[in-house]
């Protein structure tokens, strides 16, 4: 009964009415301390600036969300799939907690209508809502406690928005692919990673290109040193097969490759 009605009165009465009904119509409980989830929704490129100097956004609140989403997501794998190893429990973890995946289950709850942000179009901003997700589960944790979110979260988001099936046959981690792949063909590789030419603390962006044999074959951009190479590895896949490959790469071990060498 109070329960109730204290949903009733925080949802339609108070200067915070509007954010209870938000964390309501999303998650379905209205919260204790509502200035968490006001924070959980001001991305950097919006962040209030204190008289001390300092910034107030969601960074670190996306930080903790980001720990307890991945802890939850591996309870929820292991009970899923007794029978299954680490390497594919590890592999569908990651394309759970991806960026990419959190973007998508924040854009199809609803949450990115209510991210406060300034976009500028540059790269970094395509997963702020992915991010605001993050910081409303670290929310969700310090105000409800860890059972709470991990209930939240299996049950009103995954088991409602993820399809294992799909994501179990989607291949997402390219340069483990091509790792494994130059290790089993021996020949070497290396990613070389460096700041792009725009590069600031707020614009964090990375230029990657995949080196095998000495040889550029792969460029890609991203936020992060890892989405940078994903998107070289991935470039070099979408280029050509693994047979194309081993071809091109045999081309240049006869071209130059010194006679009576043998393979690095």
């Amino acid at each position: 009964m109070w329960n109730f009605v204290r949903r009733a009165v925080r949802r339609n009465y108070g200067q915070d009415k509007e954010y209870y009904r938000i964390i309501d119509e999303l998650f379905g409980f209205v919260p204790h301390n509502i200035e968490l989830y006001k924070l959980a929704l001001i991305h950097k490129s919006a962040s209030l600036v204190l008289a001390d100097g300092r910034q107030i956004n969601n960074e670190r609140l996306e930080f903790l969300g980001d720990a307890v989403i991945e802890a939850v997501t591996s309870d929820y794998l292991y009970i899923e799939f007794p029978d299954r190893q680490e390497g594919f429990l590890t592999q569908l973890r990651s394309k759970i907690v991806s960026r990419q995946s959190l973007n998508t289950i924040a854009r199809t709850i609803g949450l990115d209508r209510y991210v406060i942000a300034n976009p500028t179009g540059s790269t970094n901003q395509k997963h702020i809502y992915g991010d605001a997700f993050e910081a409303m589960i670290g929310a969700i944790y310090l105000d409800q406690g860890y059972e709470f979110a991990n209930r939240l979260l299996i049950n009103n988001i995954y088991y409602r928005y993820l399809n294992l099936d799909n994501l179990t046959d989607e291949e997402t981690d390219f340069k483990s692919r091509l790792i494994e792949w130059c290790q089993k063909t021996h020949h070497t590789i290396a990613f070389e990673t460096v700041h792009g030419r725009n590069y600031s603390s707020n614009h964090p962006i990375f230029d990657a290109t995949v080196v095998i044999d000495g040889i550029r074959v792969g460029h890609g951009q991203g936020e992060s040193k890892k989405e940078a190479e994903q998107c070289a590895a991935h470039s070099v896949s979408c280029a050509m097969s693994d047979e194309a490959c081993g071809d091109i790469l045999d081309k240049i071990d006869r071209l130059y490759r010194p006679k009576g060498t043998g393979v690095s």
